[in-house]
């Protein structure tokens, strides 16, 4: 077995770590599952109300990983090429030039991504899936690591739009946050009160420590994370029974198998294992399927939320010993 003490995926999860609760008070299964996102290689669609420093954590995470990070505010009139660029006719060489839009970045954050109308929304599905661009034709890679961090509001918050399936299930896993506690809403105020900005990560002391390179072989690491194949079959029930479930109405498909798998290794390797235990599938279950399945309407009316059925599924589905 490999010897995962002095290897890269626990060096960046200590000290990435470290550097964000410089900034970030209480929210840590916020941080953690985004980390596990990021050494995963997937995407985070981030549901909170305004003001729970999703902004700022994502923002501290790109310094400290020495990251290009760029950050779209969604807008009703955002249009497709505000977001992917377009190319512009220069009268002095007859000839188009390609202006990129900020997807073309290693961090992007779709802020309010519901606050737009699906085709603008749309217009990250191809970045988000292929990790390329097409405009006009012509296809750009984006740069390597390309991660897209998405918040939204709650839907019952005036002025929302629905997220498309599609784009939906392009998200590795979907973290929903809450209202901190007030012991750590007072901590927040004494920060503020000595002088602290959430816009001077200088100041806070946020060091840059890690490279592009550092996150692409940290990923290698977690690919290579062994995982039973008892395990697999617990991945492949859990799959199963959110399609069989009588109160969903659509279940998971095979990405989210995939996602799931993802997310156990790389839950795994934040753990300093180089192998998947049941408790790393459970831990990530519910944030990777919890925007991947679709409950029956009665039950979205009567107040039922994914969590509590994703719950259940769990407690039921035998674990593998």
């Amino acid at each position: 077995m490999e010897n995962l003490e002095n290897n890269k995926v626990i060096n960046i999860v200590e000290k990435v770590n470290e550097e964000l609760r410089k900034v970030i008070v209480e929210q840590d299964e916020m941080i953690e599952q985004c980390i596990i996102s990021l050494i995963s290689g997937g995407h985070v669609l981030i549901e909170g109300v305004p003001g729970l420093a999703k902004t700022l954590m994502i923002k501290a995470l790109s310094r400290t990983l020495s990251l290009d990070f760029k950050r779209i505010q969604f807008t009703p009139d955002l249009m497709p090429a505000d977001v992917t660029g377009t190319k512009i006719f220069n009268m002095q060489t007859r000839e188009f030039e390609l202006t990129k839009g900020p997807v073309f970045t290693n961090f992007l954050l779709a802020d309010e991504i519901n606050r737009t109308p699906p085709k603008t929304q749309a217009g990250l599905l191809e970045a988000m899936a292929e990790k390329t661009v097409s405009i006009d034709g012509e296809m750009i890679e984006l740069p390597n690591p390309y991660m897209v961090f998405a918040t939204q509001n709650p839907l019952e918050y005036e002025g929302t739009y629905p997220l498309p399936e599609a784009l939906v299930d392009r998200f590795l896993i979907k973290i929903v946050i809450d209202y901190p506690s007030m012991q750590a809403e007072k901590e927040v105020l004494k920060r503020h009160n000595n002088g602290f900005s959430s816009i001077d990560l200088d100041k806070a002391g946020v060091r840059a420590l890690f490279s592009a390179e550092d996150i692409l072989k940290a990923r290698e690491e977690v690919q290579r994370v062994q995982i039973e194949d008892a395990l697999m079959d617990y991945i492949v029930n859990i799959i199963a029974e959110t399609r069989n479930n009588p109160t969903i109405d659509i279940g998971s498909s095979p990405r989210g198998s995939i996602a799931l798998l993802q997310c156990a290794k790389g839950a795994a390797a934040y753990s300093g294992r180089d192998y998947v235990i049941p408790e790393d599938i459970k831990k990530m279950a519910i944030p990777v399927l919890r925007h991947r399945i679709i409950l029956k309407p009665e039950l979205e009316l009567e107040g039922v939320k994914a969590d509590q059925v994703l719950q259940d599924i769990l407690s039921k589905v035998k674990v593998p010993r």
